[in-house]
């Protein structure tokens, strides 16, 4: 197992905070698999640059919120093939919306992404680094799984579950020598939150106390400590990134 390649796979990695976190993880030296459902051209993008950085990486096409899929991808391209080092659960999706109005196919498919897809990647990698007996696994939540928030059920639901996920992983994997954490960002720049109203990003500022938002590469540098050496007696735990917005 020592001559494999030790490898961190991202899911969500092709753009936002996935693509920070993928970079920043190639940079610290791990192979980078990381997984898109659209647009494959932006994922052999995020690829691209981490190769161009000197590090290793491959982009591969993967709906987490299908069982089969996620236990295929696992076998084909993980399984005796590469060191799983490393896996951040990143894929996500939105559809927002208040709860009386909320549709069943939107609320189901929320959950069928954030929290069931994660659990569907961290059980098999649970598997291998079980095996191994040595690995991270990291979850990205949110602070909006803290402390909820209007017009979001579906997606709180999910990133709550998530930290749920996290805290009973972590307990389950602790004697195989395998950390689980969480990390939950609050509000990060990223294309979806620049198209905001101007009115939206200054109420959403006034609940900062640093008084500014977050950037991609805060989120990547917390997962990057919690994959560490540096990380190892740390397990269980959610690391709030969010500039004080919930203490």
């Amino acid at each position: 197992m020592s001559t494999l390649v030790p490898t961190a796979v991202v899911t969500g990695g092709s753009r936002g905070i996935g693509r920070s976190i993928a970079e920043t993880l190639g940079k610290a030296g791990f192979q980078v698999f990381l997984t898109y459902v659209s647009k494959p051209q932006e994922a052999e993008a995020v690829a691209a640059s981490i190769v161009a950085a000197g590090g290793k990486a491959k982009a591969f096409a993967l709906q987490v919120g299908d069982s089969a899929a996620v236990s295929a991808f696992f076998q084909d391209h993980i399984k005796d093939q590469v060191q799983l080092s490393v896996l951040v659960n990143n894929a996500g999706i939105t559809k927002d919306g208040f709860l009386i109005r909320m549709k069943d196919e939107d609320y189901a498919a929320v959950i069928d992404i954030n929290l069931k897809g994660a659990f569907y990647c961290l059980r098999e990698a649970a598997k291998i680094m079980s095996k191994q007996r040595t690995g991270s696994i990291v979850n990205i939540t949110s602070v909006v799984g803290q402390m909820g928030n209007a017009g979001q059920a579906n997606y709180c639901s999910a990133k709550a579950g998530l930290i749920g996920l996290t805290k009973s992983a972590a307990k389950e994997l602790a004697s195989r020598n395998v950390t689980v954490n969480a990390v939950a960002p609050g509000f990060i720049e990223t294309d979806m939150t620049t198209a905001l109203p101007e009115a939206v990003r200054e109420e959403y500022l006034s609940h900062i106390p640093l008084k500014r938002f977050g950037a991609c590469k805060d989120i990547a540098n917390a997962v990057a400590f919690l994959a560490s050496e540096n990380a190892t007696y740390i397990t269980g735990q959610v690391l709030a990134v969010n500039g004080g917005m919930y203490c």
